[in-house]
């Protein structure tokens, strides 16, 4: 029968998961309890939450895809990083752990597909959510600028003449 802490640490992985569209899992077999809580510092900063987990209640409190992505990869000493900024949680989390060779990073979910080590490092590689965002913006808005810029060229141009013609007028009288 479970007990009560069970039961409230069952909750409280499921508000995570809720809450969480990146789920990054590592081993840190080898890391001692400071250790961790100086990952945990780190990741903090970056608004990541890392959590040593029990493999069981996590599996309780996974349901569904997330669940189904999740599971193979929950064995052994398992931590997860719970984050929202998918690139920005990877990459936290690969800068948090380089100094600990014993941690490895398994791999992750990013909403309800999972993803491997690999792909960890290559969505760290990846910009930042709002610099992706600005970037899509600029995009659209260089087209529109080239525009207005050609659409108000001859009317520029026009009023140029006229204030040659007047200064030229003024210049002669």
């Amino acid at each position: 029968m479970p007990t009560e802490a069970k039961r409230q640490t069952v909750a409280q992985l499921r508000d995570e998961v809720a809450r969480s569209r990146t789920m990054i899992v590592s081993e840190y077999r080898g890391l001692t309890v400071k250790e961790i809580a100086e990952i945990r510092k780190a990741l903090r900063k970056q608004d990541v939450s890392y959590r040593v987990v029990k493999n069981r209640l996590m599996r309780i409190a996974a349901e569904g895809p997330v669940g189904e992505a999740l599971g193979p990869l929950l064995s052994g000493p398992t931590a997860i990083a719970f984050g929202t900024d998918e690139a920005g949680t990877a990459r936290a989390v690969l800068d948090a752990v380089k100094p600990y060779r014993s941690v490895k990073v398994m791999g992750g979910v990013l909403g309800d597909r999972p993803i491997d080590a690999n792909g960890i490092q290559r969505l760290a590689a990846l910009p930042g959510r709002d610099v992706l965002l600005a970037e899509l913006a600029g995009a659209f808005e260089a087209p529109l600028a080239t525009t207005a810029g050609l659409i108000a060229a001859p009317l520029r141009d026009v009023a140029g003449l006229f204030q040659a013609l007047h200064d030229q007028r003024a210049s002669a009288a």
